[in-house]
């Protein structure tokens, strides 16, 4: 299957960011509340293990955080990447003393991916 337009295929990355999140939560909620519901009704121990495993949403929200910024930067990289590069060698091909100015526009696209992983 090829997508042709940015707009839908910007739609399609937003959509499966949404339902990867809203299927990990559910999944996360799942777990703690089973959790819960035990501790309600056995012993304080459970309620001890419900503390520690409370901050399992918290810790799926920082991945989740990375994740979305990590491939945000690498998309937006990507999408620069694409028409620059392009046009940065049909420059050379015409130009070849551009070669320096074309290489630094080339960098300045790749900082970007770099600022979004660290």
């Amino acid at each position: 299957m090829k997508i042709y337009s940015l707009k839908t295929s910007l739609t399609l990355l937003v959509f499966s960011a949404l339902v990867m999140f809203l299927s990990l939560s559910a999944l996360a909620t799942l777990i703690v509340g089973a959790h819960a519901v035990s501790a309600l009704s056995v012993t304080p121990d459970l309620g001890f293990m419900l503390l520690q495993t409370d901050s399992v949403l918290g810790i799926v929200g920082l991945a989740l955080a990375a994740a979305i910024t990590m491939g945000a930067a690498g998309v937006g990289a990507a999408l620069g990447m694409a028409s620059t590069s392009a046009a940065a060698l049909g420059a050379i091909t015409e130009r070849p003393e551009l070669f320096g100015k074309t290489v630094l526009y080339v960098v300045f696209i790749e900082a970007v991916a770099i600022y979004g992983f660290v």
